[in-house]
């Protein structure tokens, strides 16, 4: 699950217990089917330490779900920034195409692996090739923690058939 860019976006992290309370109101049926938690960030967003805490403090006394951070701005590869996602066990997203420097390997809270795949060169278009889907597959084996890929290049439904040569890539 996504948290909505209502609390990401528009309010960027700022006074969203509302927000916060609703999603997790409206999505507690799915149980553990929910899975982690991804807070996709805009690339206006920089770390600031004060905003970060105080957001990933309110998340965690309300979810005991573990948390993917997607940020997209530079200040965020930093190690103030990975010691606070450390600090409140959030799991930084390897994203590809990569948005800034270090953005490609997963980085924060080393108890999951979460990954982005957004399609590349064509961002949203392009499919990945059998090489890069069984890199990613072997990465996904030997991160010894739960692992989550999601294919976001979906524009051409290369995401349903790279899911698909994942999962049998993971399977082999």
């Amino acid at each position: 699950m996504k948290l909505p860019k209502a609390v990401t976006h528009e309010a960027r992290l700022i006074g969203v217990a509302a927000p916060l309370d609703r999603f997790l109101e409206e999505t507690d049926g799915l149980g553990a089917k929910r899975g982690p938690i991804l807070i996709q960030l805009p690339p206006s967003i920089a770390f600031d330490s004060s905003i970060a805490a105080d957001f990933f403090a309110l998340l965690r006394d309300r979810t005991a779900n573990d948390l993917a951070c997607e940020p997209r701005h530079l200040s965020w590869f930093a190690p103030e920034a990975e010691n606070l996602l450390i600090s409140y066990r959030v799991a930084r997203v390897a994203a590809d195409p990569p948005p800034a420097a270090g953005a490609g390997e997963a980085g924060g809270w080393p108890g999951l692996r979460y990954t982005r795949l957004h399609g590349s060169p064509q961002i949203y278009r392009s499919s990945y090739d059998a090489a890069t889907i069984d890199r990613h597959a072997a990465g996904a084996r030997k991160a010894g923690v739960e692992s989550w890929t999601i294919f976001d290049n979906t524009m051409t439904g290369a995401a349903t058939l790279n899911a698909l040569a994942m999962r049998a890539a993971l399977q082999r």
